[in-house]
């Protein structure tokens, strides 16, 4: 999810008690293997069924990887005197710690880009100021790499799905107005004695990101969880070279509930430093999020009702992080007939 917040020095960790028992370490998480011929069917089974999967074998070059993550953290290494001049985001910027303007907070601090070329943030010019040409090309080369990971998995799921045409979904990404975002999260250790009383140390709150799809990829160090069926929240072991892949709600809402947002949040690490990288793929303010018809049943009716995506983006950013954003868009079962 895209947030937004005003700078505030990370000098005390957020504490929230989440739950009462350890999460569990999730062992079964889909691995999709791009080189694998059944990818399309294995990618809808882990849409389906979690909403979530990795990606091995990929197309991004590690090389890409790597020299971004190190742009990164010199830049969150930099005083907060130097960070905040790049903050409060428009919402573009370095923020901190306040997630969005509701109240949510976390132990983390961020740098919120715009992947649109004809966009120009005042705050993202100051966030290059250290090292200009360095950090801005390792920021191009990766969301570039990035952005054609993202379609080829939004093709190979419409595959999957046998949506017509193939590309009824990358498309919206492609677009050259696709509201589409780019941020560098950094988790600092916080070593506090009471962060080891059992309660969780939430760098992020639980969510589910709004966009069609979310592209992550995290240093190794732990944190990210993710929500099962049944409720369960389980811990996902990280993967420096690999990519794990969010279904986002309006995905959820063009394949008509087939494809489940997946709800997630971060634990922070009371010991080591944790870096993820995520691209929001969105589709063009304009767009009309709704089911696609090749996806329907000739008696199937849609689960929502018809909304743009400037509109339920603007209703999301209004919510707290734990709200069922959809919600709002459903039909109940007296509009739907």
């Amino acid at each position: 999810m895209v947030v937004q917040s005003q700078p505030a020095t990370l000098t005390h960790c957020s504490l929230i008690e989440t739950c009462n028992k350890p999460t569990t370490v999730f062992t079964s998480i889909p691995v999709i293997n791009l080189e694998d011929p059944e990818s399309k069917f294995l990618m809808v089974k882990a849409c389906e069924e979690y909403g979530f999967f990795k990606v091995v074998n990929h197309c991004v070059p590690m090389e890409f990887i790597t020299r971004l993550e190190s742009e990164a953290v010199e830049f969150f290494n930099l005083p907060q005197s130097e960070k905040d001049k790049a903050g409060p985001p428009d919402p573009f910027g370095y923020g901190s710690k306040r997630i969005g303007s509701n109240g949510d907070v976390g132990w983390i601090e961020y740098l919120l880009l715009n992947t649109n070329p004809q966009v120009v943030s005042l705050k993202t010019l100051a966030i290059f100021r250290q090292r200009p040409e360095v950090f801005r090309s390792a920021v191009n080369d990766y969301i570039q790499a990035v952005k054609t990971l993202a379609f080829e998995v939004l093709e190979l799921i419409a595959d999957g799905l046998k949506i017509e045409p193939r590309d009824a979904l990358s498309k919206l990404l492609r677009d050259e107005n696709s509201d589409s975002c780019f941020r560098l999260n950094h988790y600092p250790p916080c070593p506090e004695p009471e962060a080891l009383s059992g309660r969780n140390l939430v760098g992020f709150g639980e969510h589910t990101d709004p966009q069609i799809i979310s592209v992550l990829r995290s240093n190794n160090t732990s944190g990210l969880q993710i929500c099962l069926k049944d409720g369960t929240w389980v811990s996902v072991p990280p993967d420096e070279s690999s990519f794990f892949i969010n279904v986002g709600d309006a995905l959820q809402v063009m394949t008509n509930g087939r494809l489940k947002s997946v709800r997630h949040r971060v634990s922070a690490n009371t010991h080591k430093s944790r870096v993820s990288m995520i691209y929001f793929g969105g589709p063009p303010l304009s767009e009309k999020i709704v089911p696609l018809i090749s996806l329907m049943g000739k008696q199937e009716e849609s689960l929502y009702k018809e909304f743009t995506w400037w509109e339920y983006k603007t209703s999301a950013y209004k919510s707290t992080l734990a709200d069922y954003r959809l919600g709002l868009f459903q039909k109940t079962p007296s509009t739907s007939k």
